[in-house]
C-alpha cells in the first residue's frame, strides 16, 4: 500500500481498497453533483467492486484523507503511447470537495500521482477537463500542464459502441480516412 503523509496538513493519500467501495461511490456522486451532472450516475457500489477490484481491475484509485474523513480522491489508469514507447498515466478523475479546496489536498493528490507515474517509468501523465471548470484549469497550468488545443476528446458510449460491434468491417465511404 502507498502512503504519504503530508506535514502542513493532515492528509493521508492512500490506496483504495474494496472495503473503501462506499466512499468511492460518494465521492463519484459529490464530483457529478460539481460537474452538473448529478443524475447521469449509474454505477452501483456492485459495479465498482466488479471493475476496480475484481480479476482484471480496469483502474486505481487513491483516497485523500484529512482527519480520517475522505475528501477527496483520484482515479486513474496506465495507457501506453506508441510514439513515446512508454506507458503513460491517465487521470480519469480528480475531485476534493468544495469545502476542502485551497488547503493543498489537489496538489497532493498529484504530487502523489506523479510520483506513482514516475516509479512505473511514464513518459506522461494527461487527463480531460471541462471547458467550463476555469478554476481547474488555472490550478492545473500553475502546475506545469498545458492544455492540448489541437486534440478533440471523441466517445462512443455504450449504444454506439455495440451497434459499431455489429458491424462488418466496410471499405471507407469517399472522404473518409481509415
Amino acid at each position: 500500500m502507498q502512503s504519504e503523509e503530508m506535514s502542513e496538513r493532515s492528509f493521508e493519500i492512500r490506496d483504495a481498497d474494496v472495503a473503501d467501495v462506499p466512499i468511492i461511490m460518494q465521492l463519484i456522486r459529490d464530483l457529478t453533483t460539481y460537474e452538473r451532472a448529478p443524475n447521469d450516475v449509474i454505477a452501483t457500489e456492485q459495479d465498482l467492486r466488479e471493475v476496480l477490484f475484481g480479476a482484471e481491475p480496469a483502474a486505481k484509485v487513491v483516497i485523500a484523507f484529512e482527519d480520517a474523513a475522505p475528501v477527496g480522491f483520484a482515479v486513474y489508469f496506465f495507457n501506453f503511447s506508441t510514439w513515446l514507447g512508454r506507458p503513460g498515466l491517465y487521470l480519469e478523475d480528480l475531485f476534493v470537495k468544495p469545502e476542502m479546496r485551497g488547503r493543498g489536498c489537489g496538489r497532493a493528490l498529484l504530487v502523489h500521482l506523479a510520483k506513482i507515474a514516475r516509479d512505473h517509468n511514464c513518459g506522461r501523465m494527461e487527463w480531460a477537463v471541462l471547458t467550463w471548470n476555469d478554476p481547474a484549469i488555472e490550478f492545473y497550468k500553475k502546475l506545469g500542464a498545458m492544455p492540448l488545443e489541437e486534440w478533440r476528446v471523441f466517445r462512443l458510449a455504450k449504444e454506439e459502441i455495440g451497434k459499431l460491434a455489429e458491424t462488418q468491417a466496410a471499405e471507407p465511404r469517399r472522404g473518409i480516412e481509415a
